[in-house]
């Protein structure tokens, strides 16, 4: 299999099964951080999650709310912020790398499509 990616307004991700230490891309417009597996598959899994649980809240609160959720491994930190139907996502990772970075307003649930879309299958712990 050969190097998937995928781009959109802000974001950007790849997928490449074969490679030596690292198989994961995410960036944004001006940024990207290659992951290793373990660590795409966190980010995903907790992405995920959190773009769940945003949908989730929109039944709960009023359209003027803002809500922070965050949520962690071992290996990162991510956390959105914002309304539920339009919030930023930000990543720290917590590994050797030690690298950060953040995606506008809108851009977390594409990620999410973004990497079903290049069949990249997560494990669900």
């Amino acid at each position: 299999m050969e190097r998937l990616t995928k781009s959109g307004a802000g974001w950007r991700i790849g997928w490449h099964p074969h490679g030596v230490k690292y198989q994961g891309l995410i960036g944004g417009e001006d940024w990207a951080i290659e992951l290793t597996k373990a660590e795409l598959n966190d980010f995903c899994r907790l992405l995920n999650q959190l773009v769940d649980t945003m949908s989730q809240m929109s039944a709960e609160l009023m359209d003027e709310e803002k809500i922070n959720c965050e949520a962690e491994t071992d290996l990162l930190w991510m956390e959105v912020e914002g309304y539920c139907r339009s919030y930023s996502l930000r990543l720290i990772l917590n590994c050797d790398r030690r690298c950060e970075g953040n995606w506008q307003e809108g851009v977390a649930p594409q990620i999410a499509l973004g990497f079903d879309s290049i069949g990249f299958l997560y494990e669900n712990n």
